[in-house]
């Protein structure tokens, strides 16, 4: 238990230490000796409402209060934990429980003296609203310091007073739009420009000392709530002043939503409007009715254990070989400076990692290092990097023609055209020139490693990184092993993806691996759909109100037709090699039509299922004639029906994969579908929402049955799966 030097009295407690000074201000040190972290839980809840009470007792010998953290964080937020597993029954309870909170910061809040958050690390969810309950908020620069409100991410809202705060503080707009609505981590200096932090300081002991100053400054401290004649920044949704800002608030909840089933930002911003209406203690009640629910229901425990449990479960490893030392790459080379290679050259560079970015002329390799150039120009433009960084990270790109240039690299990613001949020669070439002991790593979808490591001398050091396009925005890094990869090799890519700050998952050497192939069965589902007679902008907004984050068709365009068609025809080859039968889709001969008669591959020639301005340019509309011929109004498929059927192709063919091993983890399965493919993340993810389906895994399999009875044998259940759900148990 962590206290501070005073010159008056110490009291230790066990989570909530107590020092006052000679100046009567007593510091709070929050700091759990149970956790590593502090968080919101009933001993914490229990310290809290103690720590109050004692400063009410002694409120005479009082002049003011710092609240600060002994670790190096300040406060992480709720228990995780107990927010997943609560149910529609533990409505009162959570109700009970956040009220507690409340009360004891608004007994704070109301004692009557001065209170500072001195806010020395990363503050989230209910560790921003201890500080919220404070008259006055200093935060350190602290690198990788952190603050916000991102509850509305995991599918609940800050029920601790977090709402009702910023909206006072800031107004419904700011509140709503900067703070709560989206949930956004912010650095300390962007939390001080957004208002929800005071003052920034760059030493802890400046940080107490200008908490204590403060003090000393502000004996008269108070909300501004509590001030008389307050009024709320902006307005009240009854007063003119917000009438022409309001209407952008829900306008934006919309746009983030594309009616996808995620109840939480409306709850805040139905918690901001109502509570903005009535008093303080009311609005604190309102906030504590939409959390509730929110957290007593599936969304959010489907997000919270997919966002948070799986997530740091992939993060750290979750398929890692655990006996082997971390070791991270020095020299990079990147083979092929197109699109792909070019873009991870960037990621890496920008990872603090030295690259060789090579290909067949110098000229084409600085065309790639021109991508590099792009994005960095733009950052710079937009102040979110300065000279140095630029100049910085350019300096670690060396593009090149020579392939001498690569001698020494300990780490090669070949990122050329997807053809197995070609990356073979370009392994065996570079395998002799790099370190002796070099990791050579294939970028490809779909290609076998297997195959690509018997060009070089050493297969046990082949693997395969499938990144996903665009390399600098997507999250997810499919890391493939063949037959002969080692347990270093696989270890040295996960370091790698750490090193490069994307997430890992490990999977199989099949065709497609893991992501493709589920994607695969979510647009083909839904451009059956078109295929049999659903007009294309209904079947684009299926696909958004199940949550996808963008319409098939608009997927199709971006990945080109071309493509898909060849993926699909090594999809047809793969399972006849296998012996397993291959059902096919309505949508394929639609898929034949679009590259044949109609010569509409995909945005890249300006033309697809959507209308461009031009190659590559923006997309204007639907293509009409898509409509004129497919769409057929007497056909009749439920918009229901329409929307699971791609939400449950796409799970029963994740279930295959993990069945077969192709992935191994229930949690690498669901963030591979929600990072990889944008499968929803109501959902908690493909596996996922198997096991959360009405009814469970008996449920799922029930509906799948009428999906094929209706529709087909893309329906098909698993032998394994039908017999989980026979047995009552969930996917695990």
């Amino acid at each position: 238990m962590s206290t501070v030097k005073n010159t008056g009295s110490t009291v230790k407690n066990t989570v909530i230490g107590w020092a006052q000074d000679a100046e009567g201000i007593v510091t709070l040190t929050i700091d759990d000796p149970g956790q590593a972290t502090n968080t919101m839980t009933d001993e914490m809840a229990v310290a809290l409402r103690a720590a109050v009470e004692r400063l009410e007792a002694e409120k005479e010998s009082v002049t003011g209060v710092v609240v600060t953290s002994g670790k190096d964080t300040f406060f992480a937020g709720g228990d995780l934990n107990r927010l997943m597993t609560a149910g529609p029954d533990d409505v009162d309870d959570i109700s009970a429980g956040l009220d507690h909170f409340k009360e004891s910061f608004r007994r704070l809040e109301t004692l009557g003296r001065p209170v500072v958050a001195a806010v020395n690390g990363t503050a989230l969810g209910g560790g921003l609203e201890v500080a919220l309950a404070a008259h006055h908020r200093i935060a350190l620069d602290k690198k990788g310091s952190l603050l916000g409100l991102p509850e509305v991410t995991l599918g609940v809202l800050p029920g601790a007073g977090g709402v009702t705060r910023t909206v006072r503080m800031l107004g419904i707009v700011p509140a709503v739009l900067n703070v709560v609505g989206q949930g956004q981590r912010m650095k300390p200096a962007k939390a001080l420009k957004v208002g929800i932090v005071d003052e920034v300081v760059a030493t802890e002991q400046e940080m107490l000392d200008r908490a204590r100053d403060w003090i000393r400054e502000n004996p008269d401290a108070a909300q501004p709530w509590d001030r008389k004649g307050y009024k709320i920044p902006g307005g009240t949704p009854s007063s003119a002043a917000l009438a022409a800002q309001l209407p952008a608030v829900p306008a934006n909840v919309r746009k983030q939503l594309k009616g996808a089933p995620m109840p939480a930002p409306i709850a805040v911003l139905s918690t901001a409007v109502e509570g903005a209406q009535v008093d303080v203690d009311t609005a604190f009640a309102i906030e504590t009715r939409y959390c509730a629910n929110l957290i007593c229901g599936q969304i959010s425990a489907n997000m919270i254990k997919a966002l948070f449990f799986d997530l740091n479960a992939v993060n750290k490893g979750a398929s890692r070989p655990a006996d082997i030392p971390v070791r991270k790459a020095e020299k990079v080379a990147v083979l092929g400076a197109g699109m792909m290679g070019a873009a991870i050259a960037y990621v890496t560079a920008q990872a603090g990692v030295d690259v060789v970015l090579r290909d067949v002329t110098t000229e084409a390799a600085e065309r790639g290092k021109d991508y590099s150039r792009r994005l960095l120009d733009g950052a710079l433009a937009k102040g979110r990097i300065d000279e140095a960084k630029h100049a910085a990270v350019l300096d670690r790109i060396h593009a090149t023609g020579d392939i001498a240039d690569v001698a020494g690299a300990d780490f090669v990613i070949e990122a050329v055209f997807e053809d197995v001949e070609l990356k073979k020669k370009v392994l065996a070439e570079v395998a002799a020139v790099a370190a002796d002991d070099a990791l050579l790593a294939s970028n490809t979808s779909a290609l076998p490693i297997a195959e690509m490591a018997g060009a070089v001398s050493r297969p046990g050091d082949v693997i395969g990184l499938h990144f996903f396009s665009p390399v600098d925005k997507m999250p997810l890094l499919e890391i493939v092993v063949g037959e002969n990869t080692s347990d270093e090799a696989l270890a040295r890519a996960v370091d790698f993806a750490r090193q490069i700050r994307k997430t890992p998952i490990v999977v199989k050497d099949a065709y497609g691996f893991y992501a493709n192939r589920v994607i695969a069965k979510f647009v083909d589902e839904a451009l059956s759909l078109v295929a049999e007679g659903m007009h294309p902008a209904s079947a684009e907004q299926a696909t958004l109100q199940a949550g996808f984050p963008a319409g098939a068709l608009t997927l199709f365009d971006e990945i080109n037709m071309k493509t898909i068609a060849k993926i699909r025809q090594g999809f047809i080859a793969d399972a006849a090699e296998r012996g397993v039968e291959f059902v096919t889709s309505p949508s394929y001969p639609l898929v034949d039509r679009m590259l044949g008669e109609f010569d509409r591959p995909g945005r890249l020639e300006g033309r697809g299922f959507y209308e461009y301005e031009g190659p590559g340019g923006a997309r204007l509309g639907l293509w009409p004639k898509l409509a004129a011929e497919y769409h057929r109004p007497e056909v009749e498929i439920p918009f229901e029906d329409a929307k699971e059927r791609m939400l449950v192709a796409a799970a029963l063919e994740a279930y295959r994969c993990y069945d077969e091993g192709v992935v191994r983890t229930v949690a690498e399965a669901n963030i591979g579908s929600i990072m990889g493919i944008g499968y929803p993340a109501w959902t908690g993810g493909a596996l996922q929402y198997i096991n959360q389906y009405a009814g469970e895994t008996a449920g799922f399999v029930a509906r799948a049955d009428e999906l094929r009875a209706r529709y087909g044998d893309r329906f098909l259940v698993p032998d394994g799966l039908r017999a989980l759900a026979a047995e009552g148990r969930l996917v695990v």
